[in-house]
């Protein structure tokens, strides 16, 4: 599978069609075993964003996704 079609696999799109990518896929599609060591890469990358003058809360919102816990949630 080439790159272009990793990412378009796990793109989502939000209530008015703009494209975006959870960081817990993304870092799997970018060799990162561990999530723990993806934050890092998304922490410097809102610097970097700070730094140009973007505000990072534009291009990196925080997103949740809620999971089925406990007894009986198959």
């Amino acid at each position: 599978m080439s790159n272009k079609q990793m990412f378009e696999k796990i793109k989502h799109l939000n209530a008015i069609g703009q494209e975006y990518w959870s960081a817990r896929e993304l870092h799997t599609v970018l060799d990162y075993i561990k999530w723990d060591k993806f934050l890092h890469v998304i922490d410097k990358a809102k610097r970097s964003c700070e730094n140009s003058g973007q505000s990072s809360e534009n291009h990196f919102p925080r997103v949740e996704k809620l999971v089925k816990i406990g007894w009986n949630n198959a």
